[in-house]
């Protein structure tokens, strides 16, 4: 189909006015309104407006200007039907063949701080998705552009075709066009649902419409039988998982994807201070071993040492640039590994790490974004929650026992109490020196994490004597307070709150130990 006429009406101009000089260079006519019509023809295009064309001026502060018969009638027309075609010659209307829109900023107006409701209103497109939506229902006569970043393309096709466009191309077109007035529509919607009756934006609508684009499809999800996709927001946090660069291996799995997330989420947390260089490395969701250093290779040898025999076929995640010394010495102890993540990598280590061909590299700026939300599907519905973004900080800690910590135990405490963050529930995590000794996680029982954890701890050579542990949630009794007291730690983090704490922190008195409330819980399900 070869375009003859088109319509141009944008609120995001760029690009915009090379566009129509390819468009006019191909002996495309051009409609357009307002504002758009003023830069086109101040770039030297000839332009008809819109007002001109129908015969009918804006009105209305602008708020109708192409909702009119021979806008939609030239649009909308089929052109494989006589009558349709018959019909909008009797009334003059000539065919419009390429529609390019795009719609005012409601979302950008929405974030701003203050924004009124009259002022998001006003910032609500009618005419705009009336002319999107009609082009693209009529495909196959019209080719809708809604995205400046299709414009090159488009002329490069046309270019090739004398002025056409293949019926495969509009329908792509088509397909992107109902998308944008869906998540259009979708914000509006979002945001006027989150309102209260004082008319303020509140955390969550009433109505949750969700936008996310598929990039790519699976081998399988959690197991060979389930089928997955990976779909992310349509503009990925900076810092997220869903905004990786592969610079080598095998394409991500479901579960590569999901402990990926676990182990760079983890490592962000660990920024600052002397020893500041962190290594993170995941199993099945939980950390199997966390290490903080003055160098990445020290991190990395720590956290390693926790559990060596899970830290095979892990996810790593490293917070600073990964140079030959961390990957040769992951190769002289052969360790597995199946995703390896890092800010950066040396180009030499980048070269170490190429003859492992299957092993998945993957580079990510570290940036300390996280989600506004956060859901999980249940069945027949979705919970939906802020994020955990409580990082423990020394402020934060309230002394309950007799005996206080010491300066090295607090950065300990504090320490294991970020890792705990990220362990399944009931988790328990003994450190010392920067380094995990023994995790304990998704227990149904304290008691029975906190046994775990010492065996982990035994089964790895490692003492517990004078060790640190941190616990998600309160010690609903004594008795996880003994055993791990019996294990030889001397102090204690966790968030207090139960009916039982003084009977807790006297079991603490009676052992020597140390004790810390937070105040803030750290569940993870």
């Amino acid at each position: 189909m070869k375009i003859r006429q088109a319509l141009i009406s944008l609120s995001d101009k760029r690009g915009a006015l090379q566009f129509a000089h390819g468009l006019a260079a191909l002996g495309v006519k051009l409609l357009s309104t307002g504002g758009t019509a003023k830069m086109l023809r101040d770039g030297g295009l000839t332009v008809t407006e819109i007002g001109d064309y129908a015969g009918s001026p804006e009105m209305l502060d602008g708020r109708v200007k192409t909702l009119h018969p021979k806008v939609h009638g030239g649009i909308l027309a089929r052109r494989d039907l006589p009558e349709h075609m018959a019909t909008i010659a009797q009334h003059g209307i000539d065919t419009i063949d390429l529609v390019c829109v795009n719609l005012y900023p409601f979302r950008e107006t929405v974030a701003q701080p203050g924004v009124t409701l009259e002022d998001a209103i006003e910032n609500i497109d009618i005419g705009g998705p009336a002319m999107v939506r009609s082009s693209a229902k009529n495909y196959a006569g019209v080719a809708v552009v809604t995205d400046p970043e299709d414009y090159l393309a488009l002329l490069a096709e046309m270019r090739a075709n004398d002025g056409a466009l293949s019926l495969a191309t509009r329908f792509g077109l088509a397909k992107k066009a109902f998308t944008y007035t869906a998540r259009y529509d979708s914000a509006i919607a979002n945001w006027l649902t989150s309102l209260d009756e004082a008319n303020q934006p509140q955390q969550f609508p009433d109505k949750l419409q969700l936008a996310f684009d598929r990039t790519e499809t699976l081998r399988y999800g959690e197991n060979p039988h389930q089928q997955a996709a990976f779909y992310r927001d349509p503009i990925p946090l900076a810092g997220s998982i869903a905004a990786y660069k592969q610079i080598q291996g095998k394409e991500l799995s479901y579960n590569n994807i999901a402990d990926a997330d676990a182990a760079w989420e983890c490592v962000k947390t660990f920024n600052g201070g002397a020893n500041s260089a962190a290594c993170v490395i995941i199993k099945h969701a939980n950390p199997c071993g966390v290490a903080i250093d003055a160098s990445l290779l020290g991190a990395y040898e720590k956290a390693f040492k926790t559990d060596s025999t899970s830290a095979f076929g892990g996810i790593i995640a490293f917070n600073g640039t990964v140079d030959t010394d961390v990957v040769a010495a992951m190769n002289e102890r052969k360790h597995f590994v199946e995703v390896l993540i890092a800010p950066a990598f040396t180009d030499a280590a980048k070269a170490l790490l190429a003859g492992k061909q299957n092993l998945r590299v993957l580079e990510l700026p570290l940036a300390n974004n996280t989600n506004a939300l956060e859901f999980k599907r249940v069945g027949g519905g979705l919970l939906v929650q802020t994020p955990d973004l409580f990082n423990v900080q020394l402020s934060d800690l309230k002394v309950v026992t007799e005996k206080a910590p010491t300066v090295g135990q607090i950065e300990d405490l504090i320490f294991a109490y970020r890792v705990a963050k990220f362990v399944k529930s009931n988790a328990i995590v003994f450190c010392g020196d920067g380094m995990t000794l023994g995790v304990g996680a998704g227990q149904m029982s304290r008691v029975d994490s906190t046994r775990i954890a010492a065996i982990k701890a035994g089964n790895a050579g490692l003492s517990l004597a004078g060790s640190c542990v941190a616990s998600d949630a309160f010690f609903p009794f004594r008795d996880g307070l003994d055993v791990l007291a019996e294990a030889g730690a001397k102090a204690v983090i966790q968030p207090g709150g139960s009916m039982r704490d003084e009977e807790v922190i006297a079991a603490a008195n009676e052992h020597g130990i140390a004790m810390v409330f937070t105040g803030a819980r750290h569940f993870r399900h």
